[in-house]
């Protein structure tokens, strides 16, 4: 990674685009990666942060009437909490809140409590998309 003078931020670069040059051109004093950590910014640039925390850009979270322990497994970067009788409370970030509502949606239980409004609406809008493609006829298979 290295300090764009032309962006005035940092740009991450694949190796294998990189060719070896002889110096030739003015020094430059080395920088501070933001947090300390090159590989844990370089992560957060790939999901999308623009917090200096490095989190997801949309965090939200979800009562599912569903056990923690059936939960907690498919969670991966989230946080699970038991909320007792057989449901739990699911913590999650993603890119967008479009993404957010499909994450939510694998686990097949029924959502109690949705928060923010946005994580809500954004289950509305993939509720739509999904039921329009329910309703919508199949087409012949072109093999069959």
């Amino acid at each position: 990674m290295a300090w764009d003078l032309d962006r005035a931020d940092w740009r991450v670069l694949r190796v294998d685009r990189i060719r070896p040059r002889a110096p030739g051109g003015a020094r430059f004093a080395p920088r501070a990666v933001p947090g300390g950590d090159v590989a844990a910014f370089v992560a957060a640039r790939f999901r999308g942060a623009t917090t200096p925390d490095g989190g997801w850009p949309c965090r939200g979270t979800v009562l599912l009437a569903a056990d923690a322990r059936d939960v907690a497994p498919f969670v991966r970067d989230g946080l699970v909490e038991d909320a007792g009788d057989g449901r739990c409370r699911v913590t999650l970030g993603s890119w967008s809140w479009v993404a957010l509502a499909a994450a939510v949606a694998r686990f097949d239980a029924e959502l109690l409590r949705v928060e923010p409004q946005d994580l809500a609406d954004a289950c509305g809008r993939l509720a739509g998309r999904f039921a329009r493609a329910a309703a919508a006829p199949v087409p012949p298979d072109a093999d069959g």
